[in-house]
């Protein structure tokens, strides 16, 4: 007889197990949205390789700029933020495995009970009664429809998308880092033609006055001289004011308080680097917000098979044993031993609509998810093509702009010499004056935006955080 009862609680968890290989959840599939013949991939440098696969300590040669994103990896903040979701999401994976086995609890139970005077047991009892118990109760799930296994996948995918997510903040901080060094750079590169500028100037007021002296020129003239030296002096303030405000938000990348950054020039930056960018078949298989999206909808995949399992019943098997007494010195006693097994098959049937609503919530989000990834494609072509393009543009105006700095310059020196000479009007002195400064001032932009597109098409790729 013990011998068919022990029979009967191993077969049925066996039964439950073999049950498990018949009804499964339903798999992931990537859906097919990468339309990479629909990029403007036309200024791409095809290959086997890609850009992203270029550390950014290969790509970013000036040691000043390197040891600063290195420093940031560090102490950024949001890299430590990244890093805290990932060890959150760590624990979640922990317990999406831990669900494949039984939960065990322990109970220990003094209950003292005062009787009615009046009731039927207060003779038999003496008025009270006293009950210890120690007891342990063990619960199992028959994970039949893959409830169970897609919970465990859908912590798993969420685990991967914070993964995801810190090395996204890894490729977007070690862009932020250069991005802002570079500004840097040109903003000293204008900071310093502006002093120059400010010392010429200063020498043609002496000049100018000189000349009024001598009946070559009028006040009109010096004025004008001395308005362009106020203006050229003023160019200088707002520069050293936004050198301030990059070094500041500089500081806070680095995770420091506000602090000056140490810097070399931009002449000595050399990312002359090929912009290869592979097939377009791997053109964002590097960019970890796409991954993450990806992540993202199998998560909302796999919490959508859970919600789906809730429409049919759930099979458990439960024990309870322990020792149960009316006196202390019985409690710890053979005599004192109970056991009970029983195995369950619940299946909801009315409860307020609310699996239903959990279903569709599920599905609806499963969506969200998938246009969320399809728009990170799209997102993620369109920045890999705007860097293409934008680099295109501005080796082409850094081109312009040097030859229109070089006529203006040579307008400059022709119109300075005529004035000396009476056969220009100083008005074209100040003009050609007023064009060569803004021309160089727009070469050394040019020349960032060039340091720009190679860092965001960088980016764009996925480059960085590997």
């Amino acid at each position: 007889m013990k011998n068919s009862r022990i029979y009967k609680i191993v077969l049925v968890p066996a039964v439950l197990m073999s049950l498990q290989s018949c009804f499964v959840a339903k798999d992931y599939q990537r859906p097919e949205v990468v339309e990479t013949e629909s990029y403007r991939t036309d200024l791409l440098q095809e290959g086997n390789s890609s850009m992203a696969d270029v550390s950014w300590r290969e790509l970013f040669t000036d040691p000043l700029l390197t040891s600063y994103i290195e420093e940031a990896l560090e102490n950024n903040i949001d890299i430590r933020v990244a890093l805290q979701q990932i060890e959150a999401a760590e624990a979640y994976v922990k317990q999406g495995k831990a669900a494949y086995f039984p939960t065990l609890n322990a109970n220990a139970q003094v209950t003292h009970q005062e009787l009615s005077r009046n009731s039927q047991f207060a003779a038999l009892t003496g008025g009270s009664i006293d009950q210890f118990d120690l007891s342990a109760n063990l619960s199992w799930e028959a994970d039949i429809w893959g409830k169970i296994r897609s919970n465990d996948r859908a912590f798993q995918a969420s685990y991967l998308q914070s993964v995801a997510a810190h090395q996204a903040v890894k490729t977007d901080l070690i862009a932020d880092v250069a991005s802002l060094y570079f500004q840097l750079l040109a903003l000293d590169e204008q900071k310093r033609i502006t002093l120059q500028t400010i010392e010429n100037r200063e020498n043609s007021l002496e000049t100018t006055r000189a000349l009024k002296e001598a009946g070559n020129l009028t006040e009109v003239g010096v004025k004008q001289t001395e308005a362009q030296l106020y203006r050229a002096r003023a160019v200088l303030v707002d520069i050293e004011n936004n050198i301030r405000l990059l070094e500041n938000a500089m500081s806070i990348l680095l995770g420091e308080a506000p602090h000056n950054i140490e810097r070399t020039s931009l002449a000595v930056q050399d990312m002359n680097t090929d912009l290869n960018a592979g097939v377009p078949a791997q053109l964002l298989r590097n960019r970890p917000d796409v991954i993450a999206a990806e992540y993202n909808l199998i998560n909302a995949f796999q919490l959508t098979n859970v919600a789906r399992s809730e429409f049919y019943p759930s099979l458990r098997l439960s024990a309870s044993g322990g020792f149960q007494a009316l006196q202390l010195e019985d409690w710890i006693n053979a005599n004192s031993l109970f056991a009970n097994v029983v195995g369950s098959l619940a299946q909801p049937i009315f409860n307020r609509r609310q699996i239903r609503t959990q279903y569709e919530v599920a599905e609806a989000q499963e969506e969200i998810a998938f246009l969320n990834f399809r728009r990170s494609l799209l997102i993620a072509a369109r920045e890999v093509s705007d860097a293409l393009y934008s680099h295109e543009a501005a080796v082409e105006t850094i081109e312009l702009k040097t030859k229109e700095f070089e006529t203006y310059d040579l307008a400059t020196s022709y119109s300075e010499e005529l004035l000396n000479n009476g056969m220009a009007n100083y008005l074209e002195v100040l003009t050609a004056r007023e064009n060569a400064l803004n021309s160089r001032l727009e070469l050394i932009n040019a020349e960032l935006n060039r340091l720009y597109s190679i860092v965001d098409l960088y980016q764009a790729l996925g480059g960085g955080w590997e």
